[in-house]
């Protein structure tokens, strides 16, 4: 597969001047082992009040979220192999299955970081097609995380070109559990690979009103963040 890189599209760049549209890229996530029924029903109201794309949570609160989101179009999203995505491929595609059965719509999966680095591109392909076909069978999107910020350059376009090969709906540059964020420049090349078609989507080390400018003036058009509601209160306020 060789390596093809094109230009950002000009229709890819920061909506932060309209609080409502960034709201509608925004995926506000809670995945926190300590959050409660009650943090998890508040930031379904929070996503459906902000007017978010998806809200992101533990497989254990789907149906929570699903049930309080039930009649808005916020989705539910969940993440498939978290935090290091070394569980097997059966395994993930159990949680996909039981995910999706609970009420997720879209689903994150981490990348095998560790067959990545091994070179066993044909694994780590084979796992992103499965999981991306399991889900457009059953009406969900399949996003791939990638850890940008755990990868060589030859690293991250590999990843990139394997999860458009795979069929998959768009990249994630990490989960931030590595500790490491990532840059602009990721994104940038991230959108360089993956060209106009796909979701780049900035899912780690997202705090402020200026990270996600910088991110999506460097190619993301989608935004994965703890920090939703502060985000979109400073966007709203300017």
């Amino acid at each position: 597969m060789g390596i093809e890189i094109s230009e950002a599209p000009s229709v890819v760049g920061s909506p932060t001047q309209d609080w409502k549209l960034l709201a509608s890229r925004i995926n506000s996530r809670l995945v926190r082992p300590d959050a409660t029924y009650a943090s998890i029903e508040q930031r379904c109201t929070e996503a459906t009040n902000l007017g978010c794309h998806s809200l992101i949570v533990s497989p254990a609160h789907i149906a929570l979220c699903a049930c309080v989101l039930s009649g808005t179009p916020i989705k539910v999203g969940t993440l498939i192999g978290f935090p290091y995505g070394s569980s097997t491929t059966t395994t993930k595609r159990y949680e996909a299955l039981d995910a999706i059965r609970v009420g997720a719509r879209n689903l994150e999966l981490i990348m095998n970081v560790s067959a990545l680095k091994s070179g066993d591109r044909v694994r780590v392909e084979t796992e992103m097609r499965a999981l991306a076909e399991l889900a457009h069978d059953n009406g969900a999107s399949l996003h791939v995380s990638i850890e940008v910020a755990l990868l060589s350059l030859d690293e991250k376009i590999l990843a990139c070109q394997l999860a458009v090969a795979a069929g998959s709906n768009g990249v994630s540059s990490g989960t931030g559990f590595s500790g490491i964020s990532s840059l602009p420049s990721d994104l940038s090349l991230m959108r360089g690979v993956l060209g106009d078609k796909l979701d780049v989507v900035a899912s780690d080390g997202i705090d402020t009103l200026e990270d996600v400018r910088s991110m999506m003036d460097a190619g993301a058009n989608r935004i994965t963040t703890n920090s939703a509601p502060a985000i979109l209160e400073a966007a709203r306020k300017r």
